[in-house]
């Protein structure tokens, strides 16, 4: 019976409540006091050294009258780093941690460099809690456009929104599906290899993906995306690899690689139309090649939402918008 119940207490603890363990006793009761109604619209918490906590809720942001002091901020850095500041250094240069539940925390303060690259953040001086929130099956609506169901694979897809827009939630269920397979349409799990460079996806925390990332699912995280590609395609055999915000020269080179070795890929990128992709010289390169064959466009307006859908017209080397192509036949 006892068990049961630490069973069932551990079930009901909250997003909010998993953060607000890293924090002194007085803020973590006064944030919650102050925002225990709308605990679940939590998206951020902000601290800041001498100034007032600041949450950011689903539709506003409030303002907690408490002021976080300097030993009070040393204090959660060193508790988020489970106290061996040290181990954590090769996140603390990237400018940020994942801690238990998949939760990242952002840091600024004094920054180290040495021969042009980032040593250490010393002197933090804040924090930005940003709270994980995985919503299962929000990836069902463009599903249709990605799975090839004929052929038991996934078309190479190119998903595009501006920030906040909802692409990186959409790939955490996008691996997870296509990781699991979905019986319901007979659609059966294939090996996916995700190249997580910020941490994002399957939000590691010390080995374990905190985030429901599927079956047949191998994460790299916390190394390029050039590089986990390769690595990926050499030790795991993946047959479906997935990366986040992609744009770099050495990211289209690695992609074309691994698709020409017969490798299926969903990645995404930075945008608000096929004409601003296009402008990006090298996004524009990757589709000149001709291997991505959809690109999803995602509404800005209304998060997770599709705007358009274009394919891969390869006789005619552009895209197309797939409804109006259908709306046409």
């Amino acid at each position: 019976m006892l068990i049961r119940k630490l069973i069932i207490k551990i079930r009901r603890t909250s997003k909010l409540e998993e953060v607000l363990k890293n924090f002194p006793q007085p803020i973590s009761l006064e944030i919650y006091e102050n925002i225990k109604e709308r605990k679940k619209e939590v998206e951020e918490i902000r601290l800041r050294i001498n100034q007032y906590c600041i949450i950011k809720l689903s539709s506003e942001e409030k303002i907690i009258p408490y002021k976080v002091n300097k030993m009070e901020i040393m204090q959660i850095f060193q508790k988020i780093c489970d106290q061996s500041v040290y181990s954590y250094q090769n996140q603390i240069v990237n400018g940020y941690i994942t801690i238990k539940g998949g939760h990242r925390v952002g840091l600024t303060g004094d920054v180290v460099v040495e021969n042009g690259k980032i040593i250490n953040i010393r002197y933090i001086s804040s924090l930005n809690f940003r709270i994980a929130h995985q919503i299962l099956d929000c990836s069902n609506s463009i599903l249709r456009y990605i799975l090839d169901i004929q052929r038991n694979q996934i078309y190479n897809t190119l998903i595009v929104s501006s920030p906040g827009a909802g692409k990186t939630t959409l790939l955490k269920d996008l691996v997870r599906k296509i990781s699991s397979g979905i019986p319901e349409i007979y659609f059966h799990g294939l090996n996916v290899s995700v190249v997580d460079e910020r941490g994002e996806i399957a939000a590691m925390y010390q080995g374990e993906p905190q985030n429901d990332i599927g079956t047949r699912t191998d994460v790299l995280e916390n190394i390029t995306k050039p590089l986990g590609i390769k690595m990926a395609l050499r030790s795991m055999a993946p047959q479906v690899i997935i990366a986040d915000e992609i744009g770099k020269s050495e990211d289209v080179q690695a992609i074309e690689y691994a698709i020409c070795s017969g490798v299926k890929g969903v990645f995404s990128a930075h945008g608000n139309s096929l004409e601003e992709i296009l402008s990006n010289s090298e996004l524009e390169k990757l589709l000149q090649k001709n291997i991505i064959e959809r690109i999803i466009l995602l509404d800005n307006k209304a998060r997770g939402h599709i705007k358009k859908v274009y394919e891969l017209n390869k006789s005619k080397n552009t895209y197309i918008d797939l409804d109006a192509k259908k709306r046409a036949s």
